[in-house]
């Protein structure tokens, strides 16, 4: 009997600002260092959810990205996404995603999925800190700033 099991497997390839060494501290930081490091041909064709995994001092571990959807959308597993923060030992998260669109308001989708991801987190011991919305102009909208959060 082969006593094996599969595993989720995490790479790191280092790239020049995308791991900020001072600690993220508002989202006008984490929006900037988002969009810097955001795929600019795609930013506004698709959607696509990413993660900011963070340390206990709120340093950028890493970036994960959990899904790239179509145009108006995109699912986010979060049996995949918190295999990736635990993995990492991740003691805090930021999500964020783009709208296409240019629309910074945030869907009834977008407000349920944060929930649903802050709920998991909170079982874990893990703070989910903020959601951004990015848009192609580089401008950004936040739950936490915007006391969804």
């Amino acid at each position: 009997m082969n006593n094996e099991v599969n595993e989720i497997r995490i790479s790191y390839c280092e790239k020049l600002g995308v791991i900020d060494s001072e600690p993220v501290t508002d989202s006008a930081h984490v929006a900037k260092l988002l969009y810097e490091n955001w795929d600019k041909s795609t930013i506004g064709l698709q959607e696509t959810f990413k993660i900011l995994l963070l340390n206990n001092a709120n340093k950028v571990k890493g970036t994960y990205q959990a899904s790239t959807g179509g145009i108006t959308g995109t699912l986010v597993d979060l049996r995949l996404l918190f295999a990736v923060v635990l993995k990492t030992a991740s003691t805090a998260i930021i999500l964020a995603h783009n709208h296409p669109s240019g629309t910074l308001r945030p869907s009834k989708a977008d407000e349920e999925l944060t929930k649903k991801i802050q709920k998991a987190g909170h079982l874990f011991d893990i703070k989910v800190l903020d959601h951004l919305i990015i848009v192609p102009t580089g401008t950004y909208y936040s739950f936490s700033d915007n006391g969804l959060l």
